[in-house]
């Protein structure tokens, strides 16, 4: 049978109706240093007892007897401490060792003298080996555990963690911005509220339609599982797919208008430089008359529709030879106020924001910034609203620029970037597409979405980086 405290113990032995505990498990309830004390006291017992026969047995003086007794106790005494000393205090030492190394204290070391040999040395230089080694996998883990967070937070797509339960446990920067909340605001809730339930089940990977506050169209779904602390985790990652497929639909369109542009222009030049020359025969005096006057507005008609058509075609190739932007500091103030002020049809509200520049091509940025800011008094002028415009630093990473309008709103949101839509009368089609083109050349993106009650807004998010400095002027203190 054993102990209640799991020590095993023999049979228990009765005398007289008295239950008597075996030796045994008397001594294996005994600390390690108290055996170490017993059995070093028992060692030593029989030449004690030798020693105090000869010495009380002998014809020795009582104050010798004593003395002597008195002294081999004490050498007894002292040695049997000196013992336990020498094999407790080591042990001590190796199990404060291990104790600091289970609570990831790596800094703790066993210091070995050179004297000392045998098992003892080898057990120290063991602990000291096991904690290089678990501090090298500690130091591992830990720099492995800060690169994925930093790889999480830096890539471009929105990566969310559920639980069992289907709450949100993990999530990155981008699946904030898709999310459109930060993290402590939506950690702990779940799938359902945050319309992501459609992730966590059917085929993956697929592509699914997204409509959320961060981002709409279509997107990657991947899925996997993973375990954090021993619990299953379902990983689900989304990328946006709309700015790849943009690209290849922007390339398409590039290679259908160079193929315009070079096929019309070769017919309209000859076109226009034929009925030119007609135009000034049928103007002689020879062709006066009504046949005359006609041919001439005919021609005149053919030349004038030449002309637009090539300037139509012109304006569709700047999309196709945009050049690549040439960065440089430009403050961000000075260049919205400039295209807010151009705007002469009505007063643009300048909102303000901190004072900082950004590396980016000012000629550029100024035409991206002249449309969106065009686009929204036309709207608003339809409706006698207003126009406002502001920008902020978000998440100390990105500027973020917003045109708001008080117009009638954005109709049809699914073809605002299609080459040759527009929804304006005698509009080209290329002023939205050519904004977005100059915001994803310089690294960042441009959204727009209707608000509440009415009206639109354009957000556009250029990246921050580290090259930001404060514009704004310095005063010196006086005294």
């Amino acid at each position: 049978m054993s102990s209640g405290d799991g020590v095993p113990q023999s049979s228990t032995s009765y005398s007289g109706g008295v239950c008597r505990a075996p030796l045994v498990g008397r001594w294996a309830r005994l600390e390690f240093d108290l055996q170490i004390i017993l059995l070093s006291n028992l060692a030593g017992l029989p030449a004690f007892a030798l020693a105090m026969y000869l010495l009380w047995t002998g014809d020795v003086a009582i104050l010798t007897r004593w003395l002597a007794t008195g002294g081999i106790l004490l050498l007894w005494g002292g040695l049997t401490a000196v013992l336990r000393a020498r094999l407790v205090r080591p042990i001590r030492t190796l199990s404060s060792v291990l104790l600091a190394l289970r609570e990831g204290d790596f800094s703790i070391r066993t210091r070995v003298p050179k004297t000392l040999k045998g098992p003892l040395a080898l057990a120290f230089q063991e602990a000291n080996r096991l904690e290089a080694i678990l501090r090298e996998q500690r130091l591992g883990a830990v720099e492995a555990t800060v690169l994925l967070r930093r790889i999480l937070e830096e890539i471009d797509v929105a990566v969310f963690a559920f639980d069992e339960d289907e709450k949100l446990r993990i999530l990155n920067r981008a699946g904030e911005r898709l999310l459109g909340q930060p993290s402590e605001a939506v950690l702990g809730r779940s799938a359902a509220d945050l319309r992501l339930l459609e992730g966590l089940a059917g085929e993956a990977p697929r592509t699914m339609e997204v409509n959320l506050p961060g981002g709409q169209g279509r997107w990657e779904l991947k899925r996997t599982v993973i375990r954090q602390e021993g619990a299953p985790m379902r990983l689900l990652v989304l990328s946006d797919l709309s700015r790849a497929l943009r690209e290849e639909e922007r390339l398409a369109w590039k290679r259908i208008i160079r193929v315009l542009s070079h096929e019309i222009n070769n017919s309209l030049a000859p076109i226009k430089s034929i009925a030119s020359s007609l135009r000034k025969l049928v103007s002689g005096d020879a062709a006066q008359g009504r046949l005359g006057h006609d041919l001439s507005r005919g021609l005149g008609v053919i030349v004038g529709r030449a002309e637009s058509l090539g300037r139509f075609m012109a304006a569709y190739a700047r999309l196709a030879r945009l050049p690549a932007p040439n960065p440089v500091s430009t403050p961000v103030g000075t260049l919205i106020r400039r295209s807010a002020e151009l705007e002469t049809r009505l007063k643009v509200e300048v909102a303000g924001g901190p004072e900082l520049s950004v590396m980016v091509d000012p000629d550029q940025l100024d035409q991206l910034l002249i449309n969106l800011v065009r686009n929204a008094a036309d709207s608003a002028l339809e409706c006698g609203g207003g126009v406002r415009v502001g920008w902020r630093v978000r998440d100390g990473r990105s500027l973020e620029v917003t045109v708001e309008d008080e117009g009638q709103g954005v109709r049809d949101t699914t073809n605002l970037f299609v080459p040759f839509y527009s929804t304006k009368p005698g509009g080209s089609g290329i002023g939205l597409v050519l904004c977005q083109q100059i915001a994803e050349g310089h690294g960042g993106r441009l959204t727009l979405r209707n608000r509440n009650p009415r009206g639109a807004v354009a957000i556009l998010s250029l990246p921050l980086e580290t090259r930001i400095r404060d514009t704004r002027p310095r005063t010196r203190a006086t005294g």
